[in-house]
């Protein structure tokens, strides 16, 4: 199937509530363009390298989801055009965000990354890291981040009833900080989970966004 349908066929199926993202990582700028044709907007990439070399060359409508380890030396060369920074995974990084935005004048959107899954790889935060974040002094000094949710990554197994498990645990660490730092903040509504592997269990558990590549753009 093509790149057109495999993007039709998700689209049909998500509800309108999710957002989906095409992670177009790896993937060259016709690959891209040919995403861009259907009318999809929203791309992920996890290399910041990957990004600032690829950005010049695309339609500058692309929302670009930054969802992969960010190196706070990176953030300044994507801090001008990126959308959505879906993987902030510590109070030094947010800091650096907030200073490269405010000397753009910008205010950025990000999401809070936790740590979810039982594999030691993956980066993020536990809840305890991110209530110390957000009660910091720093943070409540910052002008030019806005937290728009959180983001995780499941386990990679077979075993549906840990994805779900863990899953549920992100949607729950949602709801805590929801009602104990941002009641009154619409823009908090986010969470980004499920990837071509798990994505409908995300979608039943309460995803906002998903990231999916493979199934759009073919494996790797």
């Amino acid at each position: 199937m093509s790149i057109r349908q495999n993007i039709e066929n998700l689209k049909n199926e998500l509800p309108e509530t999710v957002k989906l993202v095409a992670v177009s990582k790896t993937k060259s700028v016709e690959e891209i363009l040919e995403a861009y044709e259907t009318g999809h907007r929203i791309f992920g990439e996890n290399k910041a390298q990957e990004l600032i070399s690829k950005q010049p060359e695309l339609p500058q409508d692309i929302q670009w989801h930054f969802i992969g380890h960010m190196q706070t030396n990176k953030v300044k060369y994507i801090a001008p055009f990126v959308s959505l920074i879906e993987s902030v995974d510590s109070l030094k990084l947010l800091n650096e965000i907030n200073k490269q935005a405010n000397n753009i004048g910008r205010v950025i959107d990000c999401l809070l990354q936790f740590h979810i899954a039982e594999e030691e790889t993956k980066f993020g935060l536990d809840f305890n890291e991110a209530t110390g974040l957000l009660n910091s002094e720093e943070f409540q000094a910052m002008k030019n981040v806005r937290i728009c949710g959180v983001m995780g990554m499941a386990t990679f197994t077979e075993d549906t009833g840990q994805v779900r498990k863990e899953f549920y645990l992100l949607k729950e660490i949602f709801n805590r900080l929801k009602n104990k730092y941002f009641i009154e903040q619409e823009s908090f509504k986010e969470i980004s989970m499920g990837m071509s592997g798990d994505y409908k269990i995300a979608v039943e558990v309460g995803s906002t966004i998903v990231r999916i590549g493979s199934l759009i753009f073919g494996e790797r």
